[in-house]
């Protein structure tokens, strides 16, 4: 028997080469060719039309920008704020949603949870699970206290099939549940391989924009944490979701990394329960700790997280070091660590060259905005000399390389944010100082980081 020719496909970029080799010759990545069986068939494009481009009766018609008229899409609330938040207010009609996180982080259970709230305000859904049968999924339901839910299911994982039972029951909005078990018989390589992701994502895809119906694909992560299959995959869908979070905590997090209907760098927050994911509605309780009173090395700002401003402690420990002292950070930039060290040295005459110094995001969450910077520092320097900063103190702003505080983005809500949850002493760069008093709070304006270290003395 002749031997099937095969082929290497990168998981990055989706590139082919005849051979196998070590970088990827269309992206550059090491390491991604996976050997796969190539497809034998008719050269033209499955998605293309059966005549091909010269066969075409009618083309488009091209209209400049200012003649086509552009209304605001039409969303469906999933009656789950955090996820609304996250989506940038609801479900969009024909919108694809890719969502990714960890095995058993939560994200089968929010997506049953969000398809039996849209189930009974009205609009039809279907289910489909590959990883599980349907006794598993209403198992789960039973658990969650989804008691008489009318959310049609469908355990299948051939590609035809799903489309043939979304083209009779016209449902409004579909979960896919995983696209990494899903695969199309005009393929012969295995679920899950680049090609099937690929084609399966396309077909799914082009039917949510003819039909109008919003398909939402549950994605695989690899061990470094991105989602599974092509890069191309993120490229086809309208929005791309993470989940984050320890799964031996109880909260979790869902990013939004793009957006075509909305704002990216959103977050939502929820908790794990017996009953399924819940909201958290004020998030800074998590991330700060319980400290009856004050303690050397913790320091409290105001970060955003796309427009919701929250309150994140920043916890810092410097302690004796070797030779070769240490330099670790959990939640924020290990290179920015570095770099805010040498400034403290340089310019407010704090010296940690043979201290250990680890510095960490209080529950679990990611800070990648530099207004971090001007807290970490001054709980650098509370951990270094062992005194507490005062009770309601709160700092953010960004530091140069010369010393210099600079403002941050949209600082009065996050002072006013601040007055509400009950902190009294802020300071912060001298450009997000009010102009009008916020009662309760009393707001030192710093230029450069010297001062800042003065005024944190007097206090």
């Amino acid at each position: 028997m002749a031997k099937d020719k095969t082929i290497f496909t990168c998981t990055e970029c989706g590139g082919t080469s005849p051979r196998w080799l070590g970088k990827c010759p269309a992206c550059g990545a090491w390491n991604t060719l996976i050997e796969q069986v190539a497809e034998a068939g008719p050269g033209k494009n499955r998605l293309s039309a059966p005549q091909g481009y010269a066969g075409l009766a009618h083309a488009q018609p091209v209209m400049p920008l200012a003649a086509i008229e552009a209304q605001d899409v039409a969303r469906t609330p999933s009656s789950i704020d955090e996820l609304d938040r996250v989506l940038g207010g609801g479900i969009v009609e024909g919108g694809v949603v890719l969502i990714g996180g960890d095995p058993g982080i939560g994200k089968s259970t929010l997506l049953l949870q969000a398809m039996d709230a849209l189930q009974r305000a009205g609009l039809p859904t279907l289910y489909v699970t590959g990883e599980e049968s349907g006794a598993q999924v209403a198992l789960r339901s039973r658990r969650l206290g989804i008691e008489g839910s009318q959310v049609k299911l469908l355990a299948e994982i051939q590609l035809e099939k799903i489309l043939a039972t979304v083209e009779a029951t016209q449902p409004a909005v579909v979960v896919i549940d995983s696209i990494q078990t899903t695969y199309s018989d005009q393929l012969t390589s295995a679920p899950g391989s680049v090609a099937q992701v690929r084609e399966c994502a396309a077909h799914l895809t082009r039917m949510a924009k003819g039909t109008g119906i919003a398909v939402i694909l549950v994605g695989h992560v690899t061990k470094e944490g991105a989602l599974a299959g092509p890069r191309v995959l993120e490229h086809m869908v309208d929005t791309v979701l993470y989940f984050e979070g320890d799964t031996h905590s109880q909260f979790r997090l869902v990013r939004a990394i793009k957006n075509r209907f909305g704002a990216v760098n959103e977050i939502g927050v929820f908790a794990m329960t017996e009953k399924g994911l819940k909201g958290v509605s004020n998030p800074s309780a998590i991330f700060l700790s319980q400290h009856s009173e004050p303690v050397p090395g913790s320091c409290v700002m105001v970060t955003l997280e796309g427009t919701r401003p929250m309150l994140v402690e920043i916890q810092a420990l410097v302690d004796s070091g070797g030779p070769s002292p240490r330099r670790l950070s959990v939640g924020l930039d290990k290179d920015r660590l570095a770099m805010l060290l040498a400034v403290l040295h340089r310019h407010a005459g704090v010296a940690c060259m043979d201290q250990d110094v680890f510095v960490n995001a209080v529950g679990g969450v990611r800070i990648s905005e530099p207004a971090a910077d001007l807290a970490v520092m001054l709980s650098i320097t509370s951990s270094l000399r062992g005194k507490p900063l005062p009770k309601g103190f709160i700092a953010f702003g960004e530091v140069g390389l010369a010393g210099e505080v600079r403002p941050a983005p949209r600082g009065q809500e996050r002072l006013k944010e601040a007055a509400k949850l009950g902190f009294s002493v802020a300071v912060v760069p001298k450009a997000n100082a009010p102009k009008k008093p916020i009662e309760g709070l009393t707001i030192h304006a710093v230029e450069r980081v010297e001062e800042a270290m003065n005024v944190v003395r007097g206090l």
